[in-house]
């Protein structure tokens, strides 16, 4: 069977990640013009949200609502019409901590914030909260394979739906003893928004396809280390080329054995 690769254009880019708050600061580091230094990923505020849901708004609302925002901004888009696409290895790593310390306790009343905040659709609502988005929106969960399971959803959606489409993939740390089955150390995301057609906004066309040959390692050893242990950050050589510039195919995991090709071709 003739396999139809799928194709969109990138049109703007949101990222957060340890020692990179946003796109220009990565940008600037996957050039090679700013060293890259470990530190806790900061997150902003989330000042779109009403006071009462920016009170209750988690570590993962805040990452996706960041990077989201920054990829909209990124292609002048109207975030209120775009379809997404959620896509993350798991959920909030600190909700789920703290429910199961409750429910180890002789009171196990959860309380309501905490329960809306368990769903791995959370994310995803405060969105629509904060921009009134009425558009598609897809919500997976994909184990380590959430960047390029996430990309093919929104791709398939921008082919079928001919309809711009921002993927935002994130992932959240667990604390201890969490962490030690599920060592993630630290909440980071990557948004691309997607269009089915070239634009005088396009950055370049990406264009996906099933592989099975290995994905590319970044050449600093420690921001490899940092792309094989956040699952979204696997998303790093391919950022690496957009911000650099360069075209061609380049390798991303997904679920062994099989792997995605992406291919860049810049405007």
């Amino acid at each position: 069977m003739t396999q139809t690769p799928l194709t969109a254009w990138i049109e703007g880019i949101g990222f957060l990640a340890p020692g990179m708050p946003d796109w220009p600061t990565a940008r600037a580091i996957l050039r090679g013009e700013q060293a890259w230094e470990n530190a806790p990923s900061v997150l902003p505020a989330p000042a779109i949200l009403p006071p009462a849901e920016r009170r209750r708004a988690s570590r993962v609302v805040k990452l996706t609502l960041a990077v989201g925002l920054e990829a909209a901004a990124h292609a002048g888009a109207d975030v209120s019409t775009l379809a997404t696409v959620f896509s993350a290895s798991g959920a909030d790593g600190h909700n789920c901590h703290a429910i199961c310390e409750q429910l180890a306790t002789d009171d196990r009343q959860i309380s309501p914030t905490r329960f809306h905040n368990s769903v791995h659709n959370a994310a995803a609502g405060y969105w629509g909260i904060a921009t009134k988005a009425m558009a598609p929106c897809q919500v997976i969960c994909a184990y380590d394979a959430g960047f390029g399971a996430g990309l093919l959803d929104a791709l398939a959606q921008v082919a079928l739906d001919r309809q711009t489409t921002l993927l935002i993939a994130y992932d959240s740390e667990y604390p201890e003893p969490l962490f030690a089955t599920r060592p993630v150390p630290d909440v980071a995301g990557v948004g691309l928004v997607l269009a089915p057609e070239k634009s005088e906004r396009s950055l370049a066309r990406i264009t996906v396809q099933p592989s099975t040959a290995p994905a590319e390692a970044m050449a600093d050893a420690e921001l490899d280390v940092q792309r094989n242990a956040i699952p979204a950050l696997r998303a790093l050589p391919m950022l690496r080329r957009l911000a650099n510039g360069e075209g061609g195919p380049v390798g991303v995991d997904y679920l062994p054995p099989m792997q995605l090709e992406i291919d860049l071709q810049p405007c």
